[in-house]
């Protein structure tokens, strides 16, 4: 069994360092089992040190030239030799208990993918992000959403379904949670969404933009039936590059 660990990074010298560094220590969840493992950076397009971080920590670095999230993931793919994919934000840090409940699912062999709930780090004074926090992860257990920051796909359904969307630029998450699933459905498998030990996250957009922020972005995304999260330069707390 081989793993794949794919890291899309975008202007995340401040981050990708820690993260790096527990994806390492929680890899042992896999080793320990006999599994083999890579790890790959998509350096989706940076004006920073990321890349040089990314390989002096051991990672192998792709580059995506556009700026999209969908392209990182799909190009990180790409390059993937393992059998399972595992999609990782750059400013998380998965533990190795959390990888073993991944190796767990995949060793029970009725499971085409997942993702798991998140804990988003220094929310203990903003309740409203707290409250938001759980009702993400309420959602994500009830419908198998699969959290952005953290997915793992079986590699043959990946390419059979054609990764992430490139239409959008936020939500792809869900978009490929819902094509996943139906075909988890048709191939008589599930998607999981494990809760045991959450991703830790880090909740830095919800220190860099306002609630106003958010809130305009939501009005507009409902008035406009979801439209804008096509639009590249419309998904600011997404793409502006603040970190």
């Amino acid at each position: 069994m081989k793993i794949s660990l794919i890291i899309p990074a975008f202007n995340e010298e401040k981050l990708i360092g820690e993260s790096l560094r527990s994806i390492h220590d929680a890899t042992r969840s896999f080793t320990e089992r006999g599994w083999e493992t890579e790890l790959i950076v998509c350096d989706n397009n940076s004006t920073d040190g990321t890349a040089e971080l990314a390989r002096a920590a051991g990672a192998r670095v792709v580059f995506e030239p556009v700026n999209q999230i969908s392209r990182a993931r799909n190009r990180g793919a790409e390059m993937a030799t393992g059998d399972w994919l595992v999609f990782i934000d750059a400013d998380s840090s998965p533990s190795a208990a959390l990888f073993a409940d991944v190796a767990r699912a995949i060793k029970a062999g009725d499971c085409l993918g997942g993702g798991c709930t998140v804990r988003m780090d220094g929310l203990s004074r903003v309740a409203a992000a707290a409250a938001a926090t759980r009702l993400w992860n309420g959602l994500s257990r009830l419908c198998k959403w699969m959290a952005g920051s953290f997915i793992f796909c079986a590699a043959p359904a990946f390419r059979q379904l054609g990764g992430f969307s490139l239409e959008l630029y936020v939500a792809e998450e869900i978009d490929f949670s819902r094509r996943l699933k139906k075909l988890a459905r048709q191939s008589r498998k599930k998607l999981v969404i494990l809760h045991g030990h959450p991703l830790h996250t880090s909740a830095r957009k919800l220190r860099l933009y306002t609630i106003g922020e958010y809130l305009w972005f939501l009005a507009r995304a409902i008035g406009g039936g979801g439209r804008v999260f096509r639009n590249r330069s419309a998904c600011v707390p997404w793409y502006d590059g603040r970190r």
